[in-house]
């Protein structure tokens, strides 16, 4: 079987396939507001303001007030069960990550000798890790009855992701229920790295996965009040994340018909080739999935009439600013449609069978949708068709299989030879214009 890329239309050497992907190495994970230090704060504390990124109820104390001098500020995790968490952006399911702070027991002025005179506990928790439990460091100052000023020291706690965008959580674990709310552990500058895991590159694009939702650090149920967030002009941005997007040939489908040369003689077949690709996203997919209705303004161009979507690209504001985006960090416009018609000569030995396969080029952006407040964010896949390399187009051909084989040697059809069909010939016709025919009027005798 001989497989031709067809050379009028297409290069191997341009159509060579995407680099081999890399090893994934560490690297940073973005900690929001990990210092601490917004909203800006008056006074050395404690405060309980909200504090931004974070959820939860803690006091808030200055670098000074903390004892420490990089600027970074303390937060105090409050009674027993209490808890300050932050969902790391971007980490994906299945990512090992490395988180570093630093603890240290209470400075509040309200504590007793003995309410740090072992340590306080409290524990670090994050999606797919263990609970570990920590206990502070003592401070033999506070023991000896004078203010504390932080004894800080380096933690780290290490997990592998169970689900996208994991939550970090810390909790307090003070057990004496007499002590001041304000007499807890203290964390400070929380910092992580990851090693991120393999992009799986197997995914069929027809099952692109679940698309999630998030409000802050809390998951929403549904992605509608995310999407309606991103329905206005310029209300949501598209964050593209390089590091799980690529590009890919798409698996081999025959386009046209198969030929089939029955004669002894190599023939030259001429066709016309007509083949288009479209885009998927997550978002339809999952409202798909789920049965429900997806809403006209917040739908990606890639279900539906093709016409008509080609037509809405630039009336939806999330087509919009996905291809923005899009074009920024690849320095090429990206296409909802891709469509092609080549006519192509075939040349086909006696005895074999000729057909076209088309492999497209198509490409995967995963990322987010975020409000401008980064309040919502809509985790999202596309694929579509690429402009990076070529489609291919094969011509392959090939042994006839069995039933090509019995039509070929079928016999050609007949009319039926009602009288005498199966008996031999009676006489020759041979000489019948010799001398003894006469000669019908208005014809010449030629022998």
């Amino acid at each position: 079987m001989r497989h031709l890329v067809l050379p009028a239309l297409v290069s191997l050497a341009l159509a060579a396939p995407c680099p081999a992907v890399a090893a994934p190495a560490e690297q940073p994970v973005p900690v929001l507001n990990g210092d601490f230090a917004e909203p800006a704060m008056k006074g050395d504390g404690p405060t309980t303001v909200g504090i931004d990124n974070w959820t939860g109820a803690n006091q808030r104390y200055s670098p000074a007030a903390s004892g420490r001098t990089d600027g970074s500020h303390g937060v105090a995790l409050q009674k027993d069960g209490n808890t300050l968490s932050q969902r790391l952006r971007g980490v994906r399911n299945g990512a090992q990550v490395t988180v570093s702070y630093e603890d240290s027991p209470a400075v509040s002025k309200e504590c007793l000798p003995a309410d740090v005179a072992d340590g306080q506990a409290y524990t670090v928790e994050a999606s797919g890790g263990a609970v570990q439990p920590v206990t502070t460091a003592k401070d033999p100052d506070r023991v000896k009855g004078t203010p504390g000023s932080g004894r800080w020291t380096v933690r780290t706690y290490t997990f592998t992701a169970s689900e996208n965008d994991p939550l970090l959580t810390f909790t307090s674990r003070v057990a004496n229920s007499k002590a001041h709310i304000t007499c807890s552990p203290m964390v400070a500058r929380i910092r992580a790295v990851e090693v991120p895991p393999a992009v799986d590159q197997t995914v069929d694009r027809m099952s692109l996965g679940t698309s999630e939702a998030f409000k802050g650090n809390e998951k929403e149920k549904s992605l509608h009040n995310a999407l309606a967030a991103c329905n206005g002009e310029n209300a949501c941005e598209f964050r593209p994340d390089r590091r799980t997007s690529f590009r890919y040939y798409g698996r081999s489908r025959v386009i046209g018909e198969a030929f089939v040369n029955c004669t002894r003689n190599t023939l030259e077949h001429t066709r016309v080739l007509s083949f288009a690709e479209r885009s998927h996203d997550s978002v339809a997919q999952t409202y798909a999935d789920a049965g429900l209705s997806l809403e006209e303004v917040a739908r990606l161009p890639t279900s539906g009439d093709r016409t008509e979507d080609e037509k809405r690209v630039t009336s939806r504001p999330m087509a919009t600013q996905f291809a923005l985006a899009y074009e920024k960090a690849w320095k090429r416009p990206w296409q909802w449609f891709s469509s092609d018609q080549r006519t192509v000569v075939e040349r086909i030995q006696p005895g074999e069978v000729s057909w076209v396969e088309l492999q497209p080029a198509r490409e995967r952006v995963e990322g987010w949708f975020a409000s401008k407040k980064d309040d919502y964010r809509v985790h999202v896949v596309v694929d579509g068709p690429s402009r990076a390399v070529p489609d291919r187009l094969l011509q392959r051909t090939g042994p006839m299989a069995d039933a090509e084989k019995q039509r070929c040697m079928a016999a050609r059809p007949m009319t039926t030879t009602p009288v005498g069909a199966d008996a031999p010939a009676s006489s020759t016709d041979k000489g019948l214009t010799g001398p003894s025919m006469p000669t019908a009027p208005g014809v010449r005798r030629i022998g």
